[in-house]
């Protein structure tokens, strides 16, 4: 009978979080199809939006650890609802804001912390804490699928209401979705009262931040998302502009580029999480970066064709996310799930520093040199860099010295 209520529970837990992370994750993935009408509209540079949004993922990141502070000690239902407000206020700001500082703190600061609330970091330890360990990996998996369909689903959504409500128009629809699936779904992540079960109850906040630093498996960990933020996060916003550069003018190519992203992303977080639990994380993800980088050199020096577009999103999404539950896992392995989503959000803090720079270093690069070329240059070779970095990780647990009785 307890098996069956916990298999609910977790049920429960992942439908909840993986609506909330499908819509967070969704919004964002689509920001680049707003670049050029808001630039357009603006009379301002690439790099002035690019700024922006480099922004928005540093706050992400800097908000994350909070979040994840916040979720562990308070419960992620009132983290989400923070964010699903924080997240609604960032779009209706940025569809009015007509100064660029404006602009920069409602989409930049708003919504990266609204994002910080509402993805991963604040939603991954109420699923490591409710799934039992032979099945935490997998659960992490599901949830990095659902925040791959959240991008497949949203991106013709995003395209077809700016197309239909204007640019200003669809980011108000924006706005209500995320108020109106958010808010009650996160009443669904209530969980108990945490306890020693969980691991490192007993550590305070000061303790686990000074144990996971001091870890070196930990901090080459961190060093390594760095480059997938800088990776994904640059494709994500500058690929649809860097195919009309390209002359790929049809913009139902972009559209389907990123939901094919999303939509292989579901196949490859779930298969991350599978074999997360069998093999070794590290390695896996060392795989991830080697992939990437030889992907990603194809799609540079080989032909642009329509084709060729739809290949390398196909393949890069089912490495986009993948990434997220081998991580996830690494950290829960290394020092239990109490501090999970602090930790997380320490960890995902440097994604987030790769995705500023990824994002802003594009539209930077774009308006000095007039092209994209030195950008995925630099993505192939930090692809290595991350190979390198995560082969001698140890995903074993920390040993830690036994509690007096």
């Amino acid at each position: 009978m307890r098996n069956a209520t916990d298999a609910s529970r977790l049920t429960t837990v992942l439908f909840a979080s993986g609506m909330i992370l499908s819509l967070a994750m969704g919004v964002r993935h689509g920001f680049g199809f707003w670049l050029q009408p808001i630039s357009q509209h603006h009379e301002w540079t690439r790099d002035t939006f690019s700024l922006a949004m480099a922004l928005q993922n540093l706050m992400w990141g800097v908000f994350g650890p909070f979040a994840g502070m916040a979720a562990d000690r308070f419960g992620a239902p009132r983290v989400v609802l923070l964010g699903a407000l924080l997240y609604m206020a960032g779009l209706l700001a940025m569809s009015s804001a007509s100064d660029p500082t404006l602009f920069a703190v409602s989409s930049g600061v708003l919504i990266g912390a609204g994002l910080a609330c509402t993805a991963f970091g604040a939603l991954s330890g109420v699923v490591g804490r409710t799934a039992p360990v032979a099945r935490r990996s997998w659960a992490f998996g599901i949830l990095g699928a659902a925040g791959s369909f959240g991008q497949f689903a949203m991106v013709p959504v995003e395209q077809m209401l700016i197309a239909g409500a204007s640019w200003q128009g669809a980011l108000h629809w924006l706005a209500a979705a995320v108020v109106l699936v958010m808010v009650p779904l996160s009443l669904l992540l209530r969980e108990p009262a945490l306890t020693t079960a969980s691991g490192g109850a007993s550590q305070s906040i000061t303790e686990a931040v000074r144990e996971a630093f001091a870890h070196l498996p930990f901090r080459l960990l961190v060093a390594g998302y760095f480059v997938c933020g800088f990776q994904v996060v640059f494709i994500g916003v500058h690929l649809p502009s860097y195919l009309k550069d390209r002359g790929v003018f049809d913009p139902k190519v972009a559209v389907i580029a990123l939901a094919l992203i999303g939509f292989f992303n579901i196949f490859g977080s779930f298969t991350a999480g599978q074999l997360g639990g069998r093999l070794s994380k590290p390695k896996l993800l060392a795989a991830i970066y080697l992939a990437r980088a030889f992907i990603i050199s194809a799609f540079v020096f080989a032909p642009l064709t329509t084709t060729s577009v739809y290949i390398f999103a196909a393949a890069m999404g089912l490495l986009w996310l993948s990434t997220v539950p081998l991580t996830n896992g690494v950290i829960a392995g290394m020092f239990g799930v109490r501090h999970l989503s602090m930790l997380s959000g320490f960890v995902f803090f440097s994604h987030q520093l790769g995705s500023f720079s990824g994002v802003w270093l594009g539209g930077y690069l774009y308006t000095v040199q007039g092209s994209y070329d030195t950008v995925w240059l630099i993505t192939i070779g930090l692809g290595l860099v991350a190979c390198a970095l995560s082969l001698p990780i140890s995903e074993a647990a920390v040993a830690r010295e036994p509690q007096a009785a």
